[in-house]
């Protein structure tokens, strides 16, 4: 599994990426206003994203449009801040038909807000290069999101979708609306190609309490030899 950041904070995707976990970030203008960003410099900060985490690593952009049109010039745009930048649209009609018109220029798009398998074949065949089921939103209303990031993961399998994406490009699964590292490890275990984490996630997941402890008992142990 690779771990996608899921931030607009510059100082959490340099310390993610020192830890050689960070496979890619996904951001939002939302995201971006919470760290006091401006939406007119939104283009601006996805490309600091892009310099920091380099060319080998995504970075996912969400258009603002809710038309086609101007979803797809939008989405051109974001494009050419730098290669690596993939365009975020939301899955409803208007995001499908943008999605195929920029699959078709050779943009690649992550279709997010998706939470059925419908939707998410939808997505595919629109010719999306990621697809990112929603987990604790569904949680949020006491429904079970895993139970549906599984229903994606096993419908998404069953298919070859290469024909229909950017160069031909195997689809993604992204697990998205992490919250908890519980999360990441069922997503794993069924088989989801990539958690979109944010950094608090992040962290949790390095941590244990035994680990600790053990951490405790070695230092213990160090003091003691020191003291000899």
């Amino acid at each position: 599994m690779k771990f996608f950041l899921d931030t607009a904070d510059l100082a959490e995707i340099e310390e993610a990426a020192s830890w050689g976990a960070l496979a890619g970030v996904t951001t939002n203008p939302s995201l971006y206003a919470r760290i006091g960003g401006r939406l007119d410099d939104f283009h601006n900060h996805i490309k600091r994203i892009c310099d920091i985490v380099g060319p080998d690593c995504p970075v996912s952009a969400e258009s603002v449009a809710m038309t086609r049109d101007e979803i797809v010039a939008d989405g051109c745009k974001l494009a050419e801040i730098a290669p690596n930048v993939v365009v975020k649209i939301p899955t409803m009609v208007e995001g499908l038909a943008a999605t195929h018109t920029l699959a078709g220029r050779g943009i690649p798009v992550n279709m997010t807000l998706c939470f059925t398998v419908p939707q998410a074949l939808l997505a595919a065949r629109a010719g999306a290069r990621y697809i990112s089921p929603f987990v604790g939103r569904f949680d949020d209303i006491s429904e079970d999101g895993l139970f549906q990031l599984e229903q994606v993961c096993s419908a998404i399998g069953n298919y070859d979708f290469t024909a229909n994406t950017v160069n031909g490009e195997k689809i993604e699964i992204i697990a998205a609306s992490i919250r908890s590292a519980n999360h990441v490890t069922q997503a794993a275990l069924m088989g989801a190609d990539i958690a979109t984490v944010p950094f608090g996630v992040l962290k949790k997941m390095v941590q244990h309490p035994l680990t600790e402890r053990g951490l405790d008992a070695f230092l213990k142990d160090w003091e003691k030899v020191q003291n000899a």
